[in-house]
C-alpha cells in the first residue's frame, strides 16, 4: 500500500466485502479505521445492475458522512472468484446474479467516477493484513483463511501473486489425499479444503464418531448438526476425541504449509477465520507438523501468526486497502 500526498486531499477509500448473503461496505481512512459502514442483501438483487444501483443508494448515505465522493481516492472489492486483472467476478457459486462474467469494477467506477479494483476474498484478507495487520512491513507471507472453505493469499516480494489469469493462489485446493480423498466442491478429491475448513472439521468429527464407540461429548449432538464450534467447545473441556480431531486437522495444515514453504520461503503464515478461534488447539499441531515436515533449510524461519484484524471488519479493511494504490 502506497501512502502519498493524494491521501491528504482524498483521505478515504471504500471497501466492499461481497458475500453470498450480505454485501458490507465501509469508508476507511489511512489508519485502517472504518469511519462509516452500511450493508445490503446480496441475494435480494435481481441482476448485477440492480445490485450496483442498490449499492450506490446505500453508499451515498455513508460517503456524505465523510464529506462526499470527492474525499474518496478509490474503491476495493473483495468477492468470491474476483479477478484482479479483468475487474470481473467470474462464475461465483453463491451469488445468483454472478453466474457468468460480471464487470463489477467498471460498473462501480462508472457509477461513482472513481477508480475501482477487485480481487478474491482471501487475497483481500492478505492485502488488509499487509496494510493494517500483523503482516504490516512484511514482503513475503502466506495468508490462510479457515472458514467454510480454505482460502489463501500469497505475497511475494511485496506483491500479491495473481498468476497469468488473475486466479492464482488457490492453496485450499492442493490435493492432500491422493487415494480415496473426500469430494471437494471444485470437483476434485482430497483437497486441503475438505479436511481443514470448518466444514471439514465437522466432517472429520462425524467420521471419527462413526468409526469407534469411544465416549465423547460430541455424541450428545446429532451427527448432522455437529459444527467446528462444537468440536472446539468439547476439546476445551478435555474431550479426547475432540482433541484428536484438532490434532488431525492441524497436522494436515502444518504438512501443507511445509510444502508451501518450498516455493516462496515466507516470513510468516498468517491465519484468519472462525476456526482460528480454537487458539492453541489448532495452532500447536500446525507448528509441530510443520517443524517435522519442512525441509531443514526452511526450519525455524517462518512465523505462525494469527490475524489481529477484527473478524467483523477485516474483510472490508482488506478490500479497502486496494483503493490506496489506484490512480
Amino acid at each position: 500500500m502506497t501512502m502519498d500526498l493524494q491521501q491528504t486531499i482524498k483521505p478515504y477509500v471504500i471497501g466492499l466485502d461481497l458475500g453470498g448473503t450480505n454485501a458490507v461496505f465501509g469508508v476507511v481512512d489511512a489508519h485502517g479505521l472504518i469511519k462509516a459502514t452500511t450493508s445490503i442483501k446480496t441475494q435480494a438483487c435481481a441482476s448485477a445492475e440492480d445490485f450496483v444501483a442498490r449499492a450506490v443508494d446505500a453508499l451515498q448515505l455513508i460517503v456524505e458522512q465523510v464529506g462526499g465522493i470527492d474525499k474518496v481516492k478509490g474503491m476495493g472489492i473483495g468477492a468470491p472468484n474476483g479477478n484482479f486483472y479483468s475487474g470481473t467476478i467470474e462464475r461465483a457459486p453463491n451469488i445468483a446474479w454472478a453466474k457468468g462474467v460480471v464487470p463489477l469494477a467498471s460498473m462501480f467506477a462508472k457509477a461513482f467516477g472513481i477508480p475501482v479494483a477487485i480481487t478474491n476474498d482471501a487475497n483481500a484478507a492478505a492485502i488488509g493484513e499487509m496494510a493494517y495487520g500483523v503482516a504490516k512491513g512484511m514482503k513475503n507471507f502466506i495468508m490462510i483463511t479457515l472458514g467454510t472453505g480454505v482460502g489463501s493469499g500469497i505475497v511475494v516480494n511485496g506483491q500479491l501473486v495473481y498468476g497469468s489469469d488473475g486466479l492464482a493462489g488457490e492453496l485450499g485446493h492442493v490435493i492432500m489425499v491422493r487415494e480415496g480423498g473426500r469430494l471437494c466442491g471444485c470437483g476434485r478429491r482430497g483437497c486441503l479444503e475438505t479436511y481443514c475448513s470448518a466444514t471439514g472439521v465437522a466432517r472429520t468429527a462425524r467420521e471419527m464418531l462413526a468409526a469407534s464407540d469411544e465416549p465423547s461429548l460430541l455424541r450428545d449432538i446429532a451427527p448432522a448438526d455437529i459444527t467446528s464450534l462444537d468440536v472446539s467447545v468439547a476439546a476445551g473441556k478435555g474431550d479426547r476425541m475432540a482433541n484428536e480431531i484438532f490434532e488431525f486437522t492441524g497436522r494436515m495444515l502444518g504438512q501443507a504449509c511445509a510444502d508451501f514453504a518450498t516455493f516462496c520461503s515466507p516470513e510468516a503464515f498468517v491465519f484468519f477465520g472462525g476456526l482460528v478461534k480454537a487458539g492453541e488447539l489448532i495452532m500447536a499441531p500446525i507448528r509441530r507438523a510443520y517443524d517435522e515436515s519442512v525441509m531443514p533449510v526452511f526450519r525455524g524461519k517462518a512465523k505462525f501468526l494469527v490475524s489481529a484484524l477484527d473478524g467483523s471488519s477485516a474483510a472490508v479493511l482488506g478490500a479497502s486497502a486496494l483503493g490506496w494504490d489506484l490512480e
